[in-house]
C-alpha cells in the first residue's frame, strides 16, 4: 500500500491518506441498512450477509500495509436502533514500506441509544522494522451497546518484532470511562520488559477488548492464565490478555468475553 517512486531530484511522496465510512441506521422494517459504506484506497468495505436484524461489513484491504507515514482511518456510525457487525477478512500487517516515518490507524465509533456494534477484526500484526500508532475512540449513549477487539501482534516467526503505540479511549454519555495506551516493541519505555517475541520465537500477542452492556458488569476476575476482566463505569468491562502467540490469544480473549453479561463477539 503506498507504494511510490522516488525520483532523484525530487521530494519523497508522503503517505497514503485514506478514510473509510460506515453509516448504520433503522430500515423501518426490523432490519439495518447502510446509507454511507464508502471506501477510499488501501480501505475497501464489503456488505455481507448478515442477519435478520443487523448489517454486516467487511473491512478489506485492497494494497499492503499500512506503511511508513501513511494515515488510515476508519469511522462508524450506528443510529438509534440500528444493529452493526464489522470484521476484516484479514490480519492487518504494518510494513515499514520506502518511507521513513510512523503510519497512524484510527478508528472512530459513535453507537446512538439502543444501537448495537461488534467491531471484531482480525489481527494488528507489526512486522520487524515497522513504526505504528493506533488510536481507537469511542462515544457511546447511556443505552448503546458494544463489543469491541484489538488484538495486536508483535513481530512474525523468526524476525524482530516492529514498534507499536496505541490508545483506548471510550466515553459513555459523555462521560469518561477509559482511556488506556500502550507503547511495544524496540523504543518502547520498559523494552525489556515490554517486547517479547523477539527472533528465532513465536510472535507475541497483546490484547485489549472492551464490552458494554446493558446488564451488570463482572467484578475483576481472571480468564485463564495471562488474561483479566475489569469492570468499568457504565455498566462496562475490559478484558486484556497477553499470550506467546495469536491463536492462544484468541482462546483467553473469547473466554473473558464469556464472562461478560451483554453481547458476545462472533
Amino acid at each position: 500500500m503506498g507504494v511510490g517512486v522516488s525520483v532523484p531530484g525530487e521530494a519523497a511522496p508522503r503517505g497514503v491518506r485514506a478514510t473509510a465510512r460506515i453509516a448504520a441506521r433503522p430500515d423501518g422494517r426490523g432490519g439495518t441498512s447502510l446509507p454511507v459504506l464508502e471506501g477510499e484506497g488501501p480501505l475497501a468495505l464489503r456488505r455481507i450477509r448478515g442477519g435478520a436484524a443487523e448489517a454486516r461489513v467487511m473491512l478489506v484491504g485492497a494494497m499492503s500495509g499500512p506503511l511508513g507515514g501513511d494515515r488510515l482511518a476508519v469511522e462508524a456510525d450506528v443510529a438509534e436502533g440500528a444493529r452493526l457487525r464489522v470484521g476484516s477478512a484479514a490480519a492487518t500487517i504494518a510494513l515499514p514500506g520506502p518511507r521513513k516515518g510512523e503510519a497512524r490507524y484510527d478508528v472512530r465509533i459513535t453507537v446512538a441509544d439502543r444501537g448495537e456494534l461488534h467491531w471484531t477484526p482480525e489481527q494488528l500484526i507489526c512486522a520487524g522494522g515497522s513504526e505504528l500508532y493506533v488510536t481507537t475512540t469511542v462515544d457511546l449513549a447511556a443505552t448503546a451497546r458494544l463489543v469491541l477487539r484489538e488484538e495486536q501482534v508483535l513481530g512474525r516467526a523468526g524476525e524482530e518484532p516492529g514498534r507499536l503505540g496505541s490508545r483506548l479511549a471510550v466515553r459513555i454519555a459523555g462521560r469518561r470511562v477509559l482511556d488506556q495506551e500502550l507503547a511495544l516493541g524496540p523504543g518502547a519505555p520498559a523494552a525489556g520488559t515490554a517486547r517479547p517475541g523477539s527472533r528465532d520465537t513465536a510472535p507475541s500477542a497483546s490484547c485489549s477488548s472492551y464490552g458494554r452492556s446493558s446488564g451488570g458488569a463482572p467484578c475483576g476476575a481472571r480468564a485463564g492464565e495471562g488474561a483479566a476482566v475489569l469492570p468499568l463505569a457504565g455498566p462496562a468491562a475490559l478484558v486484556t490478555a497477553v499470550a506467546p502467540d495469536a491463536l492462544r490469544l484468541r482462546r483467553l480473549l473469547d473466554e473473558g468475553l464469556a464472562r461478560l453479561d451483554g453481547p458476545t463477539a462472533g
